[in-house]
């Protein structure tokens, strides 16, 4: 089957945050948003360089083999493309603004799947699965929906080698799809509540490109149900967003602040949006996961009803949610630093990675002895453990590698610690001697308690370590004065707001940043609005965000 896209020009996509980095020797001839998208690279984005063969390259790897990162505090956005390229996280796909997700990165989505999948199921929803390609014509029955995407729409408007009789849309997001078919499936108030989920990918014609952060494909999981009364459909849309609250504190490390969206941010088609927004490492806000309350606006549009206990005809009250590979992108923002990654053990895809060291010939076997017993210890005790036994690289070229993977624990063994029956461990999150413990014993017990101890000690530390970050850069403002101010540093500015829509175009137009939310936790008292000196109820939180 033959399919063609009509899709908007390519000339203007991947601009600066997603553009390839030049090799080292060239960035500081070019300013990083005056670059241009060169052709695909097989090197472009692998650190890891090819195992030497015996035959032609049998010189082991050093350290001066690993790619240089730009600082963090030097260009942001650099270092953070340089962390994916070589933590070998994702690499550009051959369609600009696409781009493939290698293995190491696609664990850590795995991780989030398996953590997710469980609460979804506890909550009493089953995952389904519904098709991409959606009839033009189901966009256009929600007014507003169609508004707020069609500027992102991929159309398929041949197939088979012939004009379609109507256009499709790749899928941008489902609401109009699932309503189609909750119409077939919801006759009476028995077939409620209906609750779903799907993982699946999603198709948004994005102008503005940055990897895992906002691509033109990515893979999400997005939850749709259907109520039979308002309070329901309340009460779900907050228990999801409740849920990702705790995955981003628990699993992730990073302590969001939940609240609701403006009226000029929420969700097209939803009475009510609820988000979870994250402070990155340069302070900008990422927006790591929603919950929409959509009330009747889309079962109204597809005729979506039940008959209630009483006899009579209803609409039916509706939720989605979602969250996206973008959470990766607000990991590597939150936690990492210029040595790479920097995983919280709880989604990092390996926990501890063993590296044995050897001079001689005959220390190797001791040592590699001792390496894969320590590793089936841990392995029996449910930690994700790797050992890095290759002898092409050296120990310091293994060392460096792992750190860039973010790898939350190394255990280091030569023959010293074999004969002591002992290990050294270093921890990721803290570097150089003071993150390093030496004569750690190998007896089973006393090595997996340990290891575990320390695996959750860096958990908190790196929460505890993200909570101080966001705090020490949340400014509480009065004015609008103070507001710009604040922005004008970086931080978020928190502060009372009963202001018009036009009031928070203003603020957008003038500053750059944008009501974040309504934080779910609000100070007592009375308040006064920042912008116009009225009576406020709540305070907003306003950011330049991503």
């Amino acid at each position: 089957m033959v399919s063609s896209l009509r899709l908007p020009s390519l000339t203007s996509l991947f601009s600066s945050p997603y553009l390839r980095r030049p090799p080292p020797l060239l960035r500081r001839l070019h300013h990083h948003h005056k670059l241009s998208f060169p052709p695909p690279l097989t090197t472009a984005f692998s650190s890891q360089t090819t195992s030497a063969s015996t035959t032609e390259n049998p010189k082991k790897q050093t350290n001066q083999d690993h790619k240089v990162i730009t600082p963090r505090s030097q260009d942001f956005n650099a270092w953070y493309v340089d962390i994916i390229a070589n933590a070998e996280l994702a690499d550009y796909g051959p369609v600009r603004g696409t781009m493939v997700i290698r293995p190491y990165g696609y664990a850590i989505w795995e991780a989030i799947q398996d953590y997710l999948n469980v609460k979804f199921k506890e909550t009493g929803h089953s995952n389904m699965y519904f098709p991409q390609f959606i009839p033009f014509s189901f966009i256009e029955k929600e007014a507003s929906h169609v508004e707020g995407f069609s500027p992102e729409l991929a159309l398929v408007t041949i197939g088979g080698g012939k004009e379609l009789e109507e256009k499709l849309v790749v899928r941008p997001t489902s609401e109009t799809i699932v309503n189609h078919m909750f119409t077939q499936w919801i006759h009476s108030y028995r077939d409620l509540p209906l609750m779903v989920n799907q993982w699946a990918n999603v198709t948004r014609w994005e102008m503005r490109t940055k990897p895992f952060v906002r691509t033109l494909e990515f893979l999400w999981q997005e939850g749709h149900t259907a109520h039979a009364n308002p309070e329901e459909a309340e009460k779900e849309a907050l228990q999801m967003i409740d849920v990702y609250t705790k995955f981003a504190y628990e699993q992730a490390a990073i302590p969001v602040i939940a609240g609701r969206k403006s009226k000029a941010e929420t969700f097209a088609g939803a009475d009510r949006t609820y988000t979870i927004e994250a402070m990155m490492g340069d302070q900008k806000a990422l927006q790591a996961g929603t919950s929409h309350n959509l009330g009747q606006n889309f079962s109204r549009a597809f005729g979506t009803q039940f008959m209630d206990e009483n006899g009579e005809r209803q609409h039916v009250w509706q939720t989605s949610w979602a969250v996206s590979t973008r959470f990766i992108g607000g990991i590597i923002m939150t936690h990492g630093d210029d040595s790479g990654l920097m995983l919280p053990p709880k989604i990092a895809p390996i926990q501890v990675v063993i590296v044995p060291i050897w001079k001689k010939e005959d220390e190797k076997t001791g040592v590699l002895n001792a390496a894969s017993s320590v590793k089936k210890v841990l392995q029996s005790a449910g930690i994700k453990v790797k050992l890095d036994d290759t002898d092409q690289r050296t120990p310091g070229w293994k060392f460096n590698f792992w750190e860039m993977k973010g790898v939350p624990l190394r255990i280091e063994i030569g023959p010293r610690d074999v004969s002591s029956a002992s290990v050294v461990i270093s921890r990721r999150d803290v570097p150089g001697k003071q993150g390093k413990v030496f004569g750690i014993s190998m007896e089973p017990s006393i090595l997996e308690a340990y290891v575990k101890d320390k695996l959750d000690e860096i958990q908190s530390s790196l929460l505890g370590r993200a909570t101080s970050f966001r705090d020490s850069n949340i400014v509480d403002v009065s004015s609008y004065d103070e507001l710009k101010a604040a922005i004008t540093l970086g931080k978020w500015a928190r502060g009372p707001w009963s202001a018009s829509d036009a009031d928070e175009q203003r603020v957008k137009e003038e500053t750059g940043a944008t009501i974040r939310c309504f934080p779910f936790e609000q100070p007592q008292g009375t308040k006064t609005c920042l912008m116009t000196g009225s009576p406020a109820e709540e305070v907003a939180i306003f950011a330049k965000s991503y």
